[in-house]
């Protein structure tokens, strides 16, 4: 595996885990950026969350299918 497909696999797996992890508990990443106690910032929180989970399996599926197929050879 090339330095550049580590790198998208290891980026894939970050967004990945911290999209989840907003995702499912809002409240813990409201109280790390400091954000207000509001309805719309839940709503923001998710649909943040639902995007870095959706790049990260972008970035993950785009690796696996690259060295899938040969290319990194």
């Amino acid at each position: 595996m090339t330095r550049s497909l580590a790198l998208m696999a290891g980026l894939a797996g970050a967004a990945g885990a911290l999209g989840l992890a907003t995702l499912l508990r809002p409240s813990l990443a409201r109280a790390a950026l400091r954000l207000p106690d509001a309805e719309a910032t839940g709503y923001a929180l998710r649909i943040a969350g639902m995007m870095l989970f959706a790049l990260g399996l972008f970035l993950g599926g785009f690796a696996m299918v690259f060295t899938m197929t040969g290319g990194a050879a």
